[in-house]
């Protein structure tokens, strides 16, 4: 198990606590970096989340998953799908969800397995009973239908003709070469906003890990960072409320369990200009935010 931000400490907890399973190792490390990915044993299965979506840190390729791996590599791949280059002969499990970089409805998750996975289904049987919504085989065998479009759990859908039609606007502008193309556009203008403003930095120190999607940043300012750490959060909040009230920009404080600061989302359905647009109204908030702060005695 990797864990370097809140989601992946999810599948930590749903692995340890829920499923209790035995012999569980987990490489940890802080919001901002990454485990040592060296370490990693190819002959276990493999849970990770490829892009931390609150933390700004992304796994910088896919060379360091063992192509002769005997374990399974279970990859979350949500806010990257779409986004950046996933290694998919490497990826045995993949699951990313239609509210990310395409901007689909939030709620649907999309499972993507290779030959592996669906061997490891059909030999393995649970010790423990499926509701009949995560039941992936029938007979032994992995069930087609699923993957062939037919609704188990009847989803909207208006969502799937959504989707759809997402897809088709992706393809048309290029496919997947310009969707990571956007990204990195929408990316680039903030590090050029960061790289020229002193009071706030980047999440991750490391450029290769940094995500160009959910893009998070901490604030540097010295009298930001004087203040408690419930000071600081609450400085976040007040600047991206201050922002949200001119109707500039929505959602953009630090996720609820990662370190004080801001999270801007950059994904291919974002356009740059608007980006750029979005700091000039950050600098304004934080200005504002600034001097709101009680004055030294």
């Amino acid at each position: 198990m990797l864990a370097w931000e809140s989601f992946g400490e999810g599948w930590v907890s749903d692995v340890a606590k829920e499923l209790k399973l035995k012999d569980v190792t987990l490489l940890k490390s802080g919001y901002g970096e990454l485990p040592d990915l060296t370490k990693v044993d190819w002959s276990n299965d493999v849970v990770f989340t490829w892009n931390g979506t609150t933390s700004g840190v992304r796994v910088p390729n896919g060379d360091w998953i063992a192509a002769d791996r005997a374990g399974l590599a279970i990859c979350d791949a949500t806010s990257a799908a779409f986004a950046q280059a996933l290694d998919w002969k490497k990826l045995d499990v993949a699951t990313f969800s239609w509210q990310k970089v395409l901007g689909g409805e939030a709620a649907h998750g999309m499972l993507v397995l290779s030959p592996r996975a669906v061997a490891r289904l059909e030999s393995h049987k649970p010790a423990w009973p499926l509701p009949k919504i995560f039941r992936l085989t029938k007979g032994g065998r992995i069930n087609d239908g699923i993957f062939e479009g037919e609704t188990i759990n009847t989803p909207s859908m208006l969502c799937v003709e959504d989707y759809l039609d997402a897809l088709q606007w992706a393809k048309s502008i290029g496919g997947l070469n310009a969707l990571m193309g956007r990204a990195d556009a929408n990316e680039k203008a903030v590090a050029g906003w960061v790289a020229r403003t002193p009071w706030v930095d980047f999440l991750a120190a490391d450029p290769a890990i940094r995500s160009n999607t959910s893009v998070c940043l901490k604030i540097v300012d010295p009298t930001v960072t004087a203040l408690s750490t419930d000071a600081q959060s609450a400085f976040a909040k007040a600047l991206s409320a201050a922002v949200e009230k001119e109707g500039a920009g929505y959602d953009i404080a630090h996720y609820r369990d990662a370190p004080p600061g801001l999270r801007i989302w950059c994904g291919a359905s974002v356009e740059a200009a608007d980006v750029e647009a979005l700091t000039h109204w950050l600098d304004w908030a934080f200005a504002k935010t600034k001097d709101a702060l009680p004055k030294a005695a």
